[in-house]
């Protein structure tokens, strides 16, 4: 029960204090220490007030120490000489002192009519073109025939002297050195400017470009000016690692970590690919509703949402398949839709509640050709980002040995029932849908140890074999065809083998990465397909498929013969940028609350007692 509910009546004052507890925990009783006489205090106070003196005494010889230095300095560097010490007393502040400080210039300025944060900056050079541009240029040689305007952020500050400064300038990932000589300081008020610059403003600057007399690539500034100052204390020189911030502050990740640009480099790169194979193949893109009314299309929990107008529950989208093959039904032969979709499933290492497919429908296409198709998109687009067929990918975290992935064409082909059983030595009885069937394959699973959480429906044990025994032997990109019609209710009836269908899935690196079938065409075998499915929901599997009469209806006029295909964005780029993790890939990830174990506690002692 509440702990409230067990306080014991208030003692008599004459009650003689303890220093235990009721529960047997001793209290440090307050009590005079010999630093501080006639100040009785707690323990947990002493330690405090001891450390505090520590503090103050250290800074009260630090202070001396300066003093005395600059006293011994000649007069002219005085006024440099207390710009430098403000900013290292900056530097000593704790981050909520700093910004404080920080704020208090920026309303001074704002106070003698300045204005801190400026319009525009006229930018002609971005900072890889200025590298790319005047990488050539001797040693000891600055251009002063070409002037260029740049921008970005300031990473570094290192004073030489009163009259130079040296900063890094970081901006698309790209960082170059900038050198402020107060000799080409032309157009501004050098000793100002750069007295007030700090780690992390963003500046601009037009200058020349040069190379310092050891060989670095620089820019000389004429005007240098502050265009946004930093309020907020960066993290320091060690970085910023830690994964929880990293994901959760991404702006500062990308201030910090210009390696985490080249991955959402990747990620667009791929996406532009995609975009250009199926363009160049005269598909067309295609949007298709995010809210519906049925959550069609694929085999997921939904998320859940309202309309307040149409007072009417809505449902996040798990997939466009059926809106993009109405489209097929209507004449648009070749439709493609790259976009989000949201499935309320567990968040892990390469699951997130939203996440990016491509899926596309292709009139007179079957899955044969879905799958020539794949190989040479994937291989060409791999070979294309990566200079290679193959690629490295540490697997098992940055701390292992890398496995090699080769995407050279052909892929592996697995077919789903007879690869199991062979793999597994077994003969699967047939029907699929009988009870014996089910049966056989939960005493194979208990036989293997394979863990199959409730329902145990045949569907679900099977995806669970070939994922433990079927999926491992795809390290190399892999496809798994002729999945059977139970796990398949959206794919076509295989040509050749009983209930099967003409499906597949490319597996890479044990993942699944695309996935992709003939369509079922037929309108009267597709409502029946429903019907089963909306018998699985009721018997507990709240993964399966919705009835959905408007997509049936439609059937009925008639889909042409039709190949559909998707593929994992998210997946596929954490292949190419050999990340592990599908937070790294995303540039806002899903988190729990910070505050999420403290609001919890708060609630659990605000329970009433039983």
């Amino acid at each position: 029960g509440n702990r409230s509910s067990q306080r014991l009546p208030r003692t008599h004052p004459a009650t003689p204090p303890s220093d235990t507890m009721a529960d047997g925990a001793e209290v440090s009783l307050p009590k005079e220490y010999p630093e501080f006489p006639g100040e009785p205090m707690s323990k947990s106070e002493y330690k405090k007030r001891l450390k505090l003196a520590s503090n103050e005494k250290a800074k009260a010889e630090k202070d001396a120490a300066k003093a005395e230095k600059a006293a011994a300095a000649p007069k002219k560097e005085a006024a440099a000489g207390a710009a430098n010490n403000e900013e290292a007393d900056e530097e000593e502040l704790d981050p909520t002192q700093y910004t404080a400080n920080r704020i208090n210039k920026v309303l001074a300025r704002k106070a003698a009519g300045e204005n801190p944060y400026p319009h525009k900056f006229h930018v002609d050079t971005q900072l890889p073109d200025f590298v790319t541009k005047f990488a050539g240029i001797e040693d000891g040689v600055v251009m002063e025939d070409t002037m260029i305007a740049v921008a970005g952020r300031l990473m570094s500050k290192r004073a030489s002297g009163t009259k130079l400064f040296f900063y890094d300038l970081r901006q698309n990932g790209v960082k170059v050195q900038v050198m402020a000589d107060a000799r080409n300081a032309t157009q501004y008020d050098f000793d100002k400017i750069n007295n007030s610059t700090r780690r992390g403003d963003i500046v601009g600057i037009r200058g020349y470009p040069g190379k310092s007399k050891r060989g670095e690539l620089s820019i000389f500034p004429c005007h240098l000016e502050v265009l946004t100052p930093c309020l907020r204390m960066l993290p320091g020189f060690s970085g910023l690692k830690d994964q929880e911030t990293r994901y959760r502050k991404r702006y500062l990740d990308l201030i910090m970590n210009p390696e985490v640009h080249d991955i959402f480099k990747t990620r667009s790169n791929i996406i532009r690919y995609v975009r250009k194979y199926l363009d160049d193949q005269d598909f067309t893109e295609v949007e298709t509703p995010m809210m519906n009314m049925i959550p069609g299309g694929a085999t997921a929990r939904p998320f859940i949402t309202h309309h307040n107008d149409l007072d009417m529950r809505l449902y996040m989208r798990i997939a466009p398949e059926l809106f993009l093959k109405e489209l097929v039904v209507g004449g648009m032969d070749r439709v493609y839709e790259i976009g989000r979709q949201f499935r309320n499933e567990g968040i892990d290492m390469t699951h997130n509640p939203e996440f990016t497919t491509c899926e596309y429908y292709m009139a007179y296409a079957d899955y044969e050709d879905l799958m020539k198709m794949t190989e040479e998109l994937i291989s060409q687009m791999v070979f294309k980002l990566k200079g290679s067929f193959k690629i490295m990918y540490h697997a098992d975290g940055p701390d292992e040995p890398p496995t090699e992935i080769d995407f050279t064409p052909p892929f592996k082909r697995l077919s789903f029932i007879a690869d199991l059983e062979k793999t597994l030595d077994i003969k699967i009885p047939s029907p699929l849908e009988s009870p014996e069937t089910n049966q056989f394959l939960k005493d194979t699973c208990k036989r293997l140890k394979v863990e199959c959480a409730h329902p145990q429906s045949t569907a679900r044990l099977l995806d669970k074999l070939v994922g433990d025994y079927l999926e491992v032997q795809c390290v190399n990109p892999g496809f798994i065809c002729d999945t059977p019609q139970i796990m398949s209710p959206l794919a076509k009836y295989h040509r050749n083998l009983p209930n099967m269908t003409e499906r597949f899935e490319l597996f890479v690196n044990k993942r699944e990465l695309c996935n992709a079938y003939t369509e079922l065409n037929d309108p009267i075998v597709q409502r029946e397909r429903f019907q089963e499915q909306v018998a699985a929901k009721a018997d507990g599997d709240d993964e399966c498929m919705f009835m959905d009469e408007t997509f049936c209806e439609a059937l009925e006029y008639g889909l042409p013969p039709t190949g559909g295909w998707g593929l994992g964005i998210d997946r596929l780029t954490m292949l190419l940028t050999d990340t592990a993790n599908i937070k790294e890939v995303l540039l806002f990830p899903a988190m729990k609350p910070e505050e999420q174990g403290g609001a919890a506690a708060m609630a659990a002692a605000a329970a009433p007692a039983p």
